[in-house]
């Protein structure tokens, strides 16, 4: 692969060993990483090749065919390159007192940030992800709900929409379009695409999207600023904007030497750049910034309903049978009809926040009401409230294909929560001969099958938390 000369001399000249030997680092393979969902229980198994900043996240020693292994699409675990875990590392960091925040993920989409957000945040945040592309969104909406987190929500569109949202979020990230310098050993477009004045391009986007995105953020509020790219216009260049117009406060991130994070270049501030050759990882720019005063915890008011109001003054107005409302954990929700569907509204914690978390619990067709996949998904799922049967891997496949499934003759009839591994896999009506396969059809797999399927469970160890 042959690096753009422009590129190369503009980051041979910040004087940074790592990046001047780049060239060598980015015709090495890629390593291979994913992070487990601790909010379904799962952590890398004793012994695993942990990720140093991410104590979910592990390495792997090749690459198997992720798509065919259906824990993955459980959400048990999510395929991330580990440079982008440092997230978890930040968040952990800025949230050690254990109060809930309400978090913003404004770039957000596949959703690879965001699952690893929402379990380095204390329990009860509320967390929204939001993505400019639409076919992107769906993407986001997908992965978010197979994560399975029930205080999240999906919005789609410019960046722009947050700007009258006054100081409602404590914490927003913006990992932010940039020129994929750092992705050039992956994706060769990233190096088809590259040129001096799409950096140029991007720069101005990025100062924009931050224009944006600054008044949403609360006094005292921590912006999260980080990009795929090396070069310094992209990065130290728009955290000094951002420090100059907004007169915010960079923010230091503990690390320990040993993980060989670079520092910053041609400023004081606290950069965080990972570059492929130091550390096993692809590129990436981090940094943190603090927005002057103080967070008023009057801000922090008990629950009001106000939103869940106005979401259920949209719907039909019908009465939600008890039953489906002991599909979820007890109290955990209330619910609406919207539609033909019928939605869960999680409870949050604070006043008039105008974002509500939505779970589509059920669909109604005529007199049946047929339970979602992001029911199945959700950890508010009460196990108790289907019947269950377990399939193996080769049923779980053709599950996952939205193709017929024969269950087990001692299979109940009727719907029952399929479950692979002992965990959730989705719904099916089982008529006993065969069963109606009631999966996502946009979900479905497509891609010809393997001659061998992979299971990265055995990498995996339960949580002993409830």
């Amino acid at each position: 692969m042959e690096l753009p000369r422009l590129f190369l001399d503009e980051i041979s000249g910040y004087g940074d060993p790592a990046l001047s030997g780049i060239a060598a680092a980015l015709s090495d393979a890629p390593s291979v990483s994913v992070r487990f969902n601790r909010g379904k229980r799962l952590r890398p198994a004793p012994g695993a090749d942990i990720v140093p900043w991410c104590r979910d996240g592990c390495y792997l020693p090749d690459r198997p065919a992720f798509t065919f292994d259906p824990a993955m699409h459980q959400g048990l675990y999510y395929v991330q390159d580990a440079s982008s875990m440092f997230i978890s590392r930040i968040l952990s960091c800025l949230t050690s007192n254990g109060r809930p925040v309400r978090y913003l993920d404004a770039c957000a989409a596949p959703g690879g940030k965001t699952t690893a957000a929402i379990d380095a945040l204390p329990s009860g945040s509320v967390v929204v992800a939001n993505e400019y592309v639409p076919a992107r969104a769906a993407v986001l909406r997908e992965n978010l709900a197979k994560w399975g987190y029930p205080l999240c929500v999906v919005t789609q569109g410019d960046t722009s929409r947050f700007t009258p949202c006054a100081g409602i979020f404590d914490i927003i990230a913006a990992d932010v379009p940039c020129s994929g310098e750092g992705m050039m050993r992956k994706d060769p477009e990233a190096v088809a695409q590259w040129s001096p004045e799409l950096v140029r391009q991007c720069a101005v986007r990025q100062m924009a999207i931050v224009d944006n995105l600054w008044p949403a953020l609360a006094p005292g509020g921590y912006f999260i600023y980080s990009t795929c790219t090396f070069n310094r216009h992209e990065n130290e260049e728009i955290v000094r904007y951002i420090m100059e117009r907004y007169g915010a406060e960079s923010v230091e991130i503990a690390t320990d030497p040993s993980w060989a994070i670079g520092g910053a270049i041609a400023t004081d501030a606290f950069c965080y750049r990972f570059t492929p050759g130091a550390v096993r990882g692809e590129g990436q720019f981090m940094a943190v910034l603090r927005k002057p005063g103080h967070v008023a915890d009057s801000t922090r008011e008990p629950v009001d309903r106000s939103g869940r109001k106005k979401a259920a003054q949209k719907s039909k107005p019908a009465v939600v049978p008890e039953a489906v409302k002991r599909w979820l954990t007890s109290g955990s929700a209330d619910f609406t009809v919207s539609g033909d569907s019928i939605v869960a509204l999680p409870h949050i914690s604070w006043h008039a926040f105008p974002f509500v978390p939505q779970i589509p619990v059920a669909t109604i067709r005529g007199r049946d009401i047929i339970p979602t996949q992001h029911l199945a998904m959700s950890m508010s799922l009460d196990r108790e409230a289907f019947p269950e049967a377990e399939v193996e891997a080769p049923v779980a496949i053709d599950y996952l294909r939205c193709e017929s499934v024969v269950l087990d003759p001692s299979a109940p009839r009727g719907v029952v929560l399929l479950t692979h591994g002992g965990r959730p896999l989705g719904f099916a009506k089982n008529l006993g001969a065969r069963a109606n396969n009631l999966y996502p059809k946009p979900w479905r797999i497509l891609s010809p099958r393997p001659q061998h399927l992979p299971s990265l469970l055995s990498l995996s160890s339960p949580l002993d938390w409830k």
